[in-house]
């Protein structure tokens, strides 16, 4: 898309600042059922969930995660089997070795540090092995504490296409998004945006006409 193209776009649409909110409003009625959608019943589920979530996609996971969690309910349970039978036990989300030597050691930890519970606070999540910031993004604002707005791949090119960042780099585009997206919304915005992304967004045949952010909110709409 030619710069100057974008440069106008821009104005029309108005700062981003002033936009914000009635993206997220107008995102909010469009997906009403926006949510996680991974399965889990408890902390600790959440988190294994999250950790084998990392390149492969939430229906898989869930389809490995709807036996695991009857055979490992508790962080002991993750060490009481050889590494090779959790190996086989998570092999379909892939990168099987890693998310298994990165579950025991998390396990491990937990019983050590945190009297075997999953930790409130989010710099105690970033202890965890395996566990980085967007894994202790997502931890904590399903537990209702969110700390700062998780960015994938739904989010980051959404937030390109609405002209809220320009950056690459999910860190500084996490950034930008705190900067602009109020508080309380911290939580629920990744999913509207991913839902979106998912549903109208898409990445090489967005469905502009269907959009309810065209033509007012997006400064990247084709119609």
């Amino acid at each position: 898309m030619p710069r100057s193209y974008v440069a106008e776009a821009r104005k029309r649409v108005g700062p981003k600042k002033q936009r914000i909110r009635p993206i997220v409003e107008r995102l909010a009625v469009e997906h009403a059922d926006a949510k996680i959608a991974l399965t889990f019943r408890t902390p600790l589920e959440l988190l294994v969930s999250v950790m084998l979530s990392a390149q492969t996609t939430d229906v898989n996971v869930n389809r490995v995660t709807a036996t695991l969690f009857e055979k490992y309910r508790t962080p002991e349970d993750y060490l009481a089997v050889p590494v090779e039978e959790l190996e086989r036990d998570i092999f379909a989300t892939g990168f099987y070795h890693q998310k298994a030597k990165a579950l025991r050691g998390t396990m491990a930890m937990l019983l050590e540090q945190f009297d075997g519970e999953v930790p409130e606070a989010f710099d105690d999540l970033l202890k965890l092995p395996g566990v980085a910031r967007k894994t202790a993004n997502v931890v904590s604002a399903e537990r209702g504490n969110a700390q700062g707005i998780v960015v994938d791949t739904h989010v980051r090119r959404l937030s390109q296409r609405l002209g809220l960042t320009k950056q690459e780099d999910p860190v500084k585009i996490e950034r930008d998004l705190v900067r602009l997206v109020p508080r309380e919304d911290w939580a629920r915005f990744p999913h509207l945006l991913i839902w979106h992304g998912r549903r109208i967004c898409i990445a090489r045949a967005p469905k502009c006409e269907e959009c309810p952010l065209a033509p007012d909110l997006c400064p990247s709409t084709r119609v």
